[in-house]
């Protein structure tokens, strides 16, 4: 779909990536042997320690869109693009300082659905748990839409054949072990990514000549044909977008207590923040080396065009590793949203002794879903940007205000929600360029806040009268 003339992989390389795709099948298969019941797929027992939820939740948001995406977009708007995504970081410390001290009220919770069931009733449960899958589905599919740019460029197969194994690979241990695989998997991704990202831009550097010329590329390439108002509607969008989206919910209930998911938060925050500027720059790199390269491809040509024989195996290695931690968490997370805040309380007794089947059939649906999605936007991080509609201006108001104690009706959450959902429907009517999804989701969180906090008696509705009738 998208090959370019780059230095091929040696088969020393080859051998490394193909022997940690092993490592990564077996460690997955090793860690469902422990999973017996839904508990131990949802939150894997609750028992993981602070740099256990720091390293699954950075290999958890370091996906396909937060590496390649971002390059592509330094690439093709200057290392400027940067401060947008450090939104996602201002989030993230102000997540750790106010929301996860106060999970201890939710400790017995495995998702989204079932705290915004304990605000706000079983329907809210219900709706949380079908936002939870549309969110998700659309961030999957940002992370097997990287997953098949990847190994289309590295390796030379078909993009939809690799994204088709790609999803393959992940749905097995996923669907399988859950959480504790999930988590077993994402400590392993962390491991080398934290070591081959940095090196791809050690080698950038030195192939543009060392610091010096380095610094006067990143003063020419700053700011490209962006306005900083657009980098704020940017910084809204990842500040909003991703806030407590389904899987980073899971990881405030996974610590062993609440001191380990507080540091846990923080240090993941903290770490996001060079991490996003080291990516940013990689991408500037590439712009400097190729101006002519299709932007989706700056960081896979960096790696190959730098990177010496074995370090390049490795750097492949960490580039897979930083999609298949986020695909993973995301694809956990919706099938526990499915089969424990849909069915569940839809089905109740029939299913209570089969959620951990249903969970994992549901997994490889979910899979499915993720793949018909990351056929319809060619960028991973305009995907994840259309994903953040389906939860933005559904939920995030009503969860950070419960949680903060901030008491409305279940009356109240309904009509926000639907206040943006009538909001983002109009103006993804309305809209006409390829790159407003963000407008649409800063708009629908502005209009759920307004009638969240405007509207503070009980009200009846349409399902209440029903019931009452």
């Amino acid at each position: 779909m998208m090959n370019a003339v780059f230095s091929s992989l040696t088969d020393l390389d080859v051998i490394i990536l193909f022997a940690y795709l092993a490592v990564v099948i077996w460690n997955g298969i090793r860690a469902s042997r422990h999973v017996n019941k839904i508990e131990d797929f949802a939150t894997g027992g609750k028992s993981y320690s602070s740099l256990i939820v720091f390293a699954t939740l950075s290999a958890s948001f370091i996906g396909g869109g937060f590496t390649s995406g971002l390059a592509e977009k330094t690439f093709t708007f200057g290392l400027v693009y940067v401060a947008g995504l450090w939104g996602f970081s201002v989030k993230e410390l102000l997540i750790a300082r106010f929301i996860a001290p106060q999970m201890t009220r939710f400790k017995a919770a495995h998702s989204v659905g079932d705290i915004m069931g304990q605000l706000y009733g079983e329907k809210a449960k219900i709706f949380t748990g079908f936002a939870s899958f549309f969110v998700c589905s659309g961030i999957i599919g940002a992370q097997f839409t990287a997953l098949g740019y990847m190994a289309n460029i590295l390796l030379g197969i078909d993009f939809v054949t690799s994204t088709i194994i790609g999803a393959l690979i992940i749905m097995a241990y996923t669907g399988l072990g859950g959480m504790r695989a999930v988590v077993a998997n994402d400590t392993l991704h962390f491991c080398v990514l934290i070591v081959a990202l940095p090196l791809v831009l050690v080698f950038g550097i030195d192939c543009l000549g060392g610091l010096g010329n380095f610094a006067q590329s990143l003063q020419t390439n700053f700011a490209v044909n962006i306005s900083w108002p657009t980098i704020f509607l940017v910084f809204l969008s990842f500040f909003f977008g991703e806030t407590l989206v389904p899987p980073y919910v899971q990881r405030l209930l996974i610590g062993k207590d609440i001191q380990s998911t507080v540091r846990g938060n923080w240090w993941s925050g903290l770490l996001s923040i060079p991490f996003f500027l080291m990516v940013g720059c990689i991408g500037v790199v590439a712009l400097v080396l190729n101006p002519g390269l299709n932007p989706n491809l700056a960081l896979p040509f960096v790696v190959l065009e730098t990177m010496p024989i074995g370090l390049k195996g490795l750097a492949v290695s960490g580039m897979i590793a930083v999609i298949m931690s986020s695909a993973d968490s995301f694809l956990n997370a919706a099938a526990v949203a499915v089969s424990h805040d849909i069915l569940h309380p839809l089905f109740g007794s029939r299913i209570k002794n089969n959620k951990l089947i249903i969970s994992r059939i549901t997994t490889y649906i979910i899979a499915l879903a993720g793949l018909i999605f990351s056929l319809q936007l060619e960028s991973s991080l305009d995907i994840l940007l259309q994903s953040y509609v389906f939860w933005t201006p559904i939920v995030i108001v009503p969860f950070v205000a419960g949680v903060l104690k901030i008491q409305r009706p279940p009356s109240t959450f309904w009509l926000s929600a639907s206040a943006g959902v009538l909001v983002v429907t109009i103006l993804q009517l309305l809209r006409t360029g390829h790159n407003e999804f963000f407008e649409v989701s800063v708009w629908g969180v502005l209009a759920n806040m307004i009638v969240f906090f405007g509207v503070r008696k009980p009200l009846k509705l349409p399902f209440d009268l029903v019931r009452a009738g």
